[in-house]
């Protein structure tokens, strides 16, 4: 049985890809895994992502293709997908995810942030990371940067930035972890809704949808549906100041959620902790908090 796999062509993509793919043909032995490349608008276009439009930039061109079933389904990394789905469409699986930290390329040896020079030029095009580290480190000479992983190494390794934030997940999946100079741990810098993880997303009346679903990971799914749950009732977009992490602990759900400006002069925080089987409530009273906080101004500051 072909399964046709639709994926953006970068190195993580097609390495996020080829793993599933792995994962699908060791389902049954008669699946035969396919891929097929599609450029998005983020692909093809330069410039800020907010300027390009932000939500959905990684995605559009994945979600018209498995609507008009040119492939089979649609492999992610479940913080561009935006939190509100087509009505065709659904998330099968996140398989287990990666670690969430963010990391620090740099040209200098470091042990954490606080080792990089007064006034290192850091390149994120991030708004979250960018919020975060002005509040850390308002020294720094922080830039917008566009760019596949690989193209951000080069960048440092050039000298055109003398460091910049990644997501270690991308790192670890191609085994480039010798690149990273330290990890940044969530205290300081909360990661995006969904990093590390992997979306698998299909129509909802796809015959191969319950084949599919069996590469789901149950805690990485309520971990992440707690996440995009707040980034919804927040109204935020892939590319907000929005931060989150949701994980299991002892058996609870605990989630984390941030919220800030971008000049990083005022950050919110709260916590929660429920049911790993009611996600959405945690995610409810963390949203409730932030919202109290004044989470709305600094978000529509962003928009």
């Amino acid at each position: 049985m072909k399964i046709v796999i639709g994926t953006r062509g970068s190195e993580l993509a097609l390495a996020q890809t080829r793993q599933i793919a792995e994962q699908l043909s060791a389902l049954e032995t008669d699946i035969q895994p396919e891929i097929e490349i599609i450029r998005t608008t983020g692909d093809v276009q330069t410039g800020s992502l907010r300027g390009i439009g932000g939500q959905g930039v990684f995605t559009k061109e994945l979600e018209k293709a498995l609507i008009d079933k040119r492939i089979d389904l649609a492999i992610h990394s479940l913080k561009d997908l935006p939190s509100q789905f087509v009505p065709e469409l659904c998330l099968v699986a996140t398989p287990e995810r990666e670690d969430v930290r963010d990391v620090i390329i740099a040209n200098v040896a470091l042990k954490d942030l606080n080792d990089l020079p007064i006034g290192t030029k850091i390149g994120t095009g991030s708004a979250r990371r960018q919020t975060q580290l002005r509040a850390l480190r308002s020294d720094l000479n922080i830039q917008d940067i566009r760019g596949n992983i690989d193209t951000r190494i080069k960048l440092v390794a050039e000298g055109d930035y003398e460091a910049v934030i990644l997501a270690s997940a991308g790192l670890h999946r191609l085994k480039w972890e010798d690149h990273i100079k330290c990890y940044l741990p969530t205290k300081e810098m909360l990661p995006a809704v969904g990093q590390g993880a992997i979306g698998i997303e299909m129509l909802h009346d796809h015959p191969s949808k319950s084949l599919i679903a069996k590469l789901n990971d149950d805690k990485t799914f309520t971990a992440v549906t707690a996440e995009r749950k707040l980034l919804t009732l927040l109204r935020g977009g892939c590319h907000s100041p929005i931060a989150a992490w949701a994980r299991e602990e002892n058996g609870s759900l605990r989630m984390d959620g941030r919220v800030g400006d971008l000049n990083g002069q005022q950050i919110l925080h709260a916590t929660a902790t429920g049911s790993t089987t009611e996600p959405e409530i945690v995610a409810t009273e963390i949203a409730r908090s932030l919202i109290e906080q004044g989470a709305n101004r600094l978000i529509e500051a962003t928009s």
